[in-house]
């Protein structure tokens, strides 16, 4: 069996494991929401800090992802205005296109990285996510009030939601932690080692708990265009721009990981409140997730070799 396939089994049972849960009914309906946010606002912070606060990246690499992050975002957005004037899909749709083509489920990218790169890849990764998370939230809004005109575009509160993002604040005390080089007292790293361990598999079983396949009957042309343009043309994309940059090692690998994930969960969120197209969105999420069994492990054994 191919290592890359044998590493991502777990991740992707995991992600089964929370959907059957889930659909069972087990351990009850109000507990995955509880669980995921216990994910999302404690448990993924702490193996941020945690993870990030014990790495010892040189500091040439933050600036380098930095440079590879603009450079995939801003392409991949070319890409992506290109599709919509071919296809001239309304405004709704159109949003729920864009960010099934660009956004990246961190969750899932932290867990592969893990189980393929060791630690020094969810370092890498980390950082990666602290630079998308703030940028790819402009840019999506930015492009719904482009296409869905639902009123203004308020800026404050987005800004609000980007500063107070337990992902972000969570990469920014690691780095921050790590930079220095300070270190963790026994009793912190006691602390912080356990939260940190239970982060991935809590964190993916929330992702296959919140999969709505029913949403799969619908569907249609945006839901193939946004999955191949994320999950096939990304990819690529991502090592053609890293070739072009005269990046190579493991900084490549991680970038082409994360163009390669299926979308994030939390696009649906922002489909529903800013007038985007959620079924769709909820059909490209659970799609993505599927189809990215079959492709993240195809796509990186291909991709790796060539880089």
């Amino acid at each position: 069996m191919p290592v890359i396939v044998q590493a991502l089994i777990p991740v992707f049972v995991l992600i089964v494991f929370g959907y059957l849960f889930r659909r069972w009914n087990f351990p009850g309906e109000g507990f995955w929401l509880h669980a995921e946010r216990f994910t999302y606002y404690v448990l993924f912070p702490a193996m941020l800090i945690y993870k990030l606060g014990q790495a010892r990246l040189p500091a040439s690499a933050y600036g380098e992802i930095l440079v590879l992050i603009l450079a995939m975002l801003v392409a991949m957005t070319v890409i992506l205005v290109v599709m919509q004037l071919v296809w001239r899909w309304p405004g709704p749709v159109y949003s729920s296109v864009f960010q099934g083509g660009i956004r990246f489920n961190s969750y899932v990218g932290l867990a592969a990285a893990g189980m393929l790169l060791g630690d020094e890849g969810i370092s890498l990764i980390a950082v990666a996510v602290a630079v998308k998370v703030p940028l790819l939230n402009l840019l999506c809004i930015l492009m719904f009030s482009l296409t869905c005109r639902q009123g203004q575009l308020r800026l404050m509160p987005v800004l609000r939601a980007i500063a107070t993002n337990p992902l972000i604040i969570g990469s920014v005390i690691g780095v921050t932690w790590s930079f220095f080089r300070i270190g963790f007292h026994p009793v912190v790293a006691g602390i912080l080692a356990p939260l940190s361990d239970l982060a991935l598999p809590l964190g993916l079983m929330c992702v296959g708990a919140g999969l709505q396949l029913r949403a799969l009957r619908s569907a249609s042309t945006p839901f193939l265009a946004a999955s191949v343009a994320k999950l096939v043309v990304f990819p690529a994309l991502t090592l053609g721009l890293a070739m072009l940059l005269g990046m190579e090692g493991l900084l490549v690998q991680v970038a082409i990981l994360l163009a390669a994930l299926p979308t994030a969960t939390s696009s649906y969120i922002l489909a529903r409140q800013l007038g985007g197209d959620a079924p769709l969105m909820a059909a490209i999420i659970s799609g993505q997730t599927l189809l990215g069994m079959i492709t993240l492990p195809l796509l990186l054994g291909i991709l790796w070799q060539a880089a």
